[in-house]
């Protein structure tokens, strides 16, 4: 893979980083600031003011576009058109025709050990796809769980469109549950992972072990230049499990977090920060722990994946069985948050940005705790406001 890290690329980061921490609760892209229009060159630099969401919004539901599909986990919408998706326990990658639902599979990845909360899991497209034509894949293997990348060629027979995996980064611990699994490309260029403690809960607190962190890496696999703790991944660490990564248009990272009985967590990120788990769940009043924005019991949440959209952060919930609206101001929420969809299509996995007003939604039916339709599982269009 092309290098990436040059003298430009290493500065652009450390400022990225840079403008999060000292903006407060920002994230590793943070609100940077901008000439406003109008303003003469070498005037002073100012943020312009945030639009600020209706305190109500809406959902609908356009269309279902693919049914039938097995345990459904990562989801990443291809540039030109067509939708990958990967099976967590079947180790597969299909491509969905968003127009017609028609499903071609890619391939069947290598090495997957699917067991409990463990298989193929988070999917992500290289920044650099239009010419590498590279996929990420966070995978659970008989030994951890890692990242890998695979060539995707359309040209070749389905079913044999995948290049063997190249291992990117490994080592992530792994158990029957709490693998996190979460990746993405962040608008830094860099690769973001949200890991869990796999039920081990030492290891969130622990900066020397991969487990209950959010990770930043080049797309290479090596620590991301400005990252809070030298030669290391971790941008954040006490965390319990982490599905849910997602950029506001300021370049403001959050997350979504599993608790355990009392209280789930969307947290705003900040590098270096500690979130708290297991000394926390939910808010805290020590201020060694960073508190989540908004908070939910586990019945009516268990949070997968997010996605910002129209102002506000959407929230796939499991268990509670919704689509939740976190409308946002900074890195606050700007009002309570709002529920949609609530018990109508079961439990929701993954959300991602179709868009402008769009969502690609999950449902997660078929992954061994919920009810299944005889059409699922499905991937839904939704409009929201």
């Amino acid at each position: 893979m092309r290098q990436r890290a040059g003298a430009a690329v290493v500065a652009a980061a450390v400022l990225l980083l840079a403008v999060g921490c000292s903006g407060g609760e920002g994230g590793p892209g943070g609100g940077a600031s901008v000439t406003p229009h109008g303003t003469t060159p070498g005037s002073p630099f100012v943020t312009p003011p945030e639009a600020t969401p209706p305190a109500k919004g809406s959902v609908r539901v356009v269309r279902t576009v693919a049914e039938h599909l097995t345990t459904p986990w990562g989801l990443a919408p291809l540039p030109g058109g067509g939708l990958l998706v990967s099976s967590r326990d079947d180790g597969t990658i299909t491509r969905i025709d968003e127009k017609s639902g028609k499903k071609t599979e890619l391939g069947e990845v290598p090495g997957v050990a699917a067991a409990g909360e463990g298989g193929l899991l988070g999917l992500a497209l290289s920044p650099d796809y239009g010419s590498d034509h590279l996929i990420y894949a966070y995978m659970t293997t008989d030994s951890d769980n890692r990242i890998v990348s695979m060539l995707y060629d359309p040209k070749r027979d389905p079913g044999d469109q995948l290049g063997a995996p190249n291992t990117v980064f490994r080592g992530i611990p792994k158990g029957a549950i709490h693998n996190g699994g979460r990746i993405a490309f962040g608008p830094d260029g860099m690769l973001y992972a949200g890991t869990g403690e796999t039920g081990n809960r030492d290891l969130a607190q622990d900066k020397n072990s991969l487990g209950g962190k959010i990770l930043r890496m080049t797309p290479q696999g090596e620590p991301a230049p400005g990252n809070p703790f030298p030669d290391s991944t971790v941008l954040s660490y006490g965390h319990r499990d982490v599905q849910g990564l997602a950029w506001d248009d300021k370049q403001r990272l959050f997350a979504s977090e599993f608790g355990e009985d009392t209280w789930d967590e969307l947290n705003a990120i900040k590098p270096g920060d500690n979130y708290g788990w297991p000394k926390a769940e939910g808010k805290s009043s020590d201020p060694k722990y960073h508190n989540p924005i908004a908070e939910w019991h586990p019945a009516e949440a268990s949070p997968s994946g997010i996605a910002y959209a129209e102002g506000s952060i959407w929230m796939a919930a499991l268990r509670g069985e919704r689509l939740w609206r976190i409308p946002l101001k900074g890195t606050e929420t700007y009002a309570p948050p709002q529920a949609f969809l609530k018990g109508k299509y079961g439990r929701l996995r993954t959300v991602v940005p179709a868009g402008g007003d769009k969502l690609w939604l999950t449902t997660s039916n078929t992954d061994g705790r919920g009810h299944p339709t005889k059409t699922d599982d499905r991937i839904l269009e939704v409009e929201v406001s």
